[in-house]
């Protein structure tokens, strides 16, 4: 399925959407607090949860994501509140085609009002403008929001278990989206 613009449903002057940088650290670590503790406990175990928060959200993980591994963040406001983020790099160097969405978080009582699509929309512009063709993600397969990727496009190419650390396990669908 090819990518395509799709209508978001919320006035644009409502929603801002900006790249941040080492500064925007603090933001995202209290916004995958909040997101991550009221979305995932029906998905994985507090316990998971806590173990992944530290491994991937730490001050110390986050500016190695930012610096070293280059992954570009993005906040987004809506009316002047920061309510989600994103993150995104090249997959891998010798594969400059393919983008991989890591990262896309957003306060769950803000789901269904096209913000993630926004988000999706912003960085598949970045993407396709930096001559990326392809953006990939991974996604429990119990999370609802694999039904949400695959409303915008998003096509499911495998499936991956992988030992994460502690005995914690992720059980994802790998998806693609064709962006041209």
């Amino acid at each position: 399925m090819q990518y395509q613009k799709i209508p978001i449903p919320i006035p644009t002057n409502m929603v801002s959407i900006n790249k941040c940088s080492t500064e925007g650290i603090p933001t995202i670590r209290q916004l995958s607090e909040e997101i991550w503790t009221k979305v995932y406990p029906s998905i994985v175990s507090m316990e998971q949860i806590d173990y992944m928060l530290e491994m991937m959200y730490s001050t110390k993980s986050l500016e190695e994501q930012m610096t070293a591994l280059g992954h570009q963040f993005i906040l987004v406001r809506f009316h002047d509140e920061i309510v989600g983020y994103a993150s995104y790099s090249i997959k891998v160097k010798e594969e400059p085609k393919r983008y991989r969405l890591h990262k896309l978080y957003l306060k769950p009582e803000l789901h269904g009002k096209g913000l993630g699509k926004a988000m999706i929309s912003y960085i598949s512009n970045e993407v396709s403008n930096a001559g990326g063709t392809e953006l990939e993600l991974n996604v429990n397969k119990k999370n609802p929001a694999v039904t949400f990727y695959q409303h915008i496009g998003f096509l499911v190419e495998s499936e991956m278990d992988l030992q994460i650390g502690q005995g914690f396990e992720m059980n994802d669908f790998i998806m693609v989206l064709k962006l041209q």
